[in-house]
């Protein structure tokens, strides 16, 4: 690849790694840069290359999660294992599922996301939990199963949608909420490498120098929504859903015009 190239990824996933740490929908600025930077590869090891630079930023805000606000472990396991299953049986069929099936379901679901949390302005600004803790349970394992299908067959949008399940539904403050689906999130980019090492799909010297760009900006993207608490998560999470609404209604006009 040219340098200008690289330059051009490096800040892309830099940015996605900022934004992600935060309100999740890193995918949003990470894989159209790949798709760009490297679109003579095939799209399953676009998929799969993404998937390393995601790993590396989810761990590293993980952790600075876990220093100043404590997520809800127990949830998260609840969450995470099925959205393990769930990621790893996407990548597989990443290669046979056109991505355009997914285009009208995930744009109606994040109109839907973005009207509930816009005309809620109390959304997530303090903890209120909802239903008892075996419901609460069933609610995310099934969440998680289905988020983390779709983070590994296509994956864009993935922690805004482990977010939202977390604030909207079972009802944890946005930063709470954005620490633990930072753990489950890591499961599902873990589960998705995994599926795709297998079968060959990872450029891996391409991922791990985006890694580096992910990893300063999560760090960044922490830090930040730590001292700015839950108002400041709740506004990048509303920036970032309204800019998948864009992308994704963007490339559907694309797609019905073409066609």
């Amino acid at each position: 690849m040219s340098l200008s190239t690289w330059i051009f990824l490096a800040i892309a996933s830099g940015f996605a790694g900022f934004v992600d740490a935060m309100a999740g929908g890193g995918g949003l600025v990470q894989l159209p840069a790949l798709l760009i930077g490297i679109s003579d590869k095939p799209l399953p090891m676009i998929l799969g290359t993404n998937k390393i630079p995601a790993v590396f930023g989810t761990t590293t805000a993980t952790y600075n999660y876990f220093k100043k606000v404590k997520p809800d472990l127990r949830i998260a396991l609840y969450m995470a294992l099925p959205a393990f299953v769930g990621s790893m049986s996407g990548a597989r069929l990443a290669a046979s599922v056109p991505k355009n099936f997914f285009r009208p379901f995930i744009l109606l679901l994040l109109i839907l996301v973005a009207l509930y949390t816009w005309f809620k302005p109390e959304l997530g600004m303090e903890e209120n939990l909802k239903f008892t803790p075996r419901t609460r349970h069933w609610i995310v394992g099934t969440c998680g199963l289905l988020i983390g299908f779709y983070d590994g067959i296509f994956g864009p949008g993935t922690g805004t949608f482990l977010l939202f399940i977390l604030v909207g539904v079972v009802g944890y403050a946005f930063l709470k909420a954005s620490a633990t689906a930072k753990l489950v999130n890591w499961s599902t980019n873990v589960a998705a490498i995994i599926s795709f090492q297998l079968t060959g799909h990872i450029w891996w010297h391409v991922g791990l120098i985006l890694a580096v760009a992910n990893v300063s900006g999560a760090l960044l993207g922490t830090r930040m929504a730590i001292k700015g608490g839950s108002p400041l998560v709740r506004k990048v999470f509303l920036s970032v859903t309204f800019l998948l609404i864009a992308k994704v209604g963007y490339d559907w006009v694309v797609l019905i015009t073409n066609n």
